[in-house]
């Protein structure tokens, strides 16, 4: 068995709540050595919602290190000499009065990777604005096209500017900058702004905007529920059902299925006809239950899918033979979800204590434990 990916990377992990944290979590899960630096006080505020905070700070370390005192900041540029990266997710300009901007940190280890992440980036007019994932996903377009038709915008469950926005273009950042340390011995900084990098992600609206002059409004777009074989439909039992047949083959194979092949060329029709089909097929769905139409469309080739409550998902057969989901001391977690060959991800720390860690890390830096009780006395850690 190989070691780890990230076997022998160490990170420094200042960030706080959602996306930072889960961006460290994949990490560490990959085989990160992460140390979650926090201050003596009340450390991250997701502490004060432990279900939550379990979920995003598994197989860390944790270490008080109060950084607005001169010993507490010459402490985190010596652990700073240990690391390979740093990330932080305050608000512009916070870490430079702090005396450990990127600057700083290079001074002490010109390798390193130093990711900031936060909502609108370190340059621009919004750049010290509060916000938070609805607020991303309101400047980017993103939440005006969610919804339906004729209907006000909707708030999405998933935190979309917090994960693909944060968690996973920070991680991409990252590991994409530690390849080039590989390459040359020369760190970086890396800048992740929420809204930058959901914005980017907003391509379809974008095409519409590049053909038309404008996006398609609101439920009705090539994804969003203009299409009647890209759409969601209420079953007898007040459940749904979701039929993404886009391509031609799919909504053939659908239509032979429902004994209505005679809509399998109309995908080019007018859009009276496509009004006309999603009529009689709301009505044919919700004609019969979720279950009967699972098992009529089982061997269906035509991208059909029950639309399940989370209750059903953690009890299905597919993430339970993906391994995805793990009961622990009675809890649900995900498991990391992307599979490697020889590696087997594990659990080996669950989410930290406030400061767990922090004599345990002094120790590993050289301090005796008189020094570190001394520390302790000043409130450094």
């Amino acid at each position: 068995m190989l070691n780890p990916p990230l076997h022998g990377v160490r990170v420094l992990d200042l960030t706080r709540l959602l996306p930072g944290p889960l961006c460290t979590q994949h990490l560490a899960d990959m085989g990160a050595d992460v140390i979650k630096i926090e201050d003596p006080r009340s450390g991250d505020y997701a502490r004060t919602m432990r279900g939550y905070f379990n979920l995003v700070n598994r197989n860390k370390r944790s270490m008080k290190i109060d950084l607005k005192q001169d010993r507490g900041r010459s402490l985190f540029l010596s652990l700073c000499k240990t690391a390979d990266v740093v990330l932080e997710g305050f608000r512009p300009g916070v870490m430079e009065r702090l005396g450990v901007g990127y600057e700083a940190v290079k001074a002490v280890n010109r390798s390193i990777v130093y990711c900031s992440l936060s909502g609108y980036g370190q340059t621009g007019p919004l750049q010290r604005e509060a916000g938070h994932d609805l607020n991303y996903l309101s400047y980017t377009g993103i939440t005006d096209q969610i919804g339906q038709k004729d209907a006000a915008p909707v708030i999405p469950n998933l935190q979309i500017a917090d994960f693909l926005g944060g968690t996973l273009s920070a991680a991409l950042g990252i590991l994409a900058a530690l390849v080039g340390v590989r390459a040359s011995g020369q760190g970086r900084y890396v800048d992740v702004a929420m809204a930058d990098c959901s914005l980017a992600h907003n391509i379809m609206p974008l095409m519409a905007l590049n053909e038309r002059g404008r996006p398609d409004p609101r439920g009705s777009g090539f994804l969003s529920g203009g299409l009647p074989w890209y759409s969601i439909y209420l079953t007898a039992d007040n459940k749904y059902v979701s039929l993404g047949a886009l391509e031609h083959k799919f909504w053939a194979e659908f239509c032979a299925a429902i004994d209505r092949s005679e809509w399998s060329d109309k995908q080019n029709a007018a859009e009276d006809v496509l009004e006309e089909i999603r009529t009689e097929l709301t009505a044919l769905f919700r004609s019969k239950s979720q279950a009967f139409w699972v098992d009529r469309l089982r061997h269906c080739n035509c991208c059909f899918s029950p639309v399940l409550t989370l209750d059903e998902v953690v009890s299905h057969e597919q993430f339970l033979a993906r391994q995805l989901i793990i009961e622990r001391d009675g809890k649900l977690q995900y498991a990391f979800p992307v599979k490697f060959s020889e590696f087997q991800f594990e659990i080996k720390r669950d989410a930290p204590e406030h400061g767990e860690h922090s004599a345990e890390l002094l120790a590993e830096l050289g301090y005796s434990e008189a020094q570190r009780a001394d520390l302790k006395s000043a409130g450094i850690i």
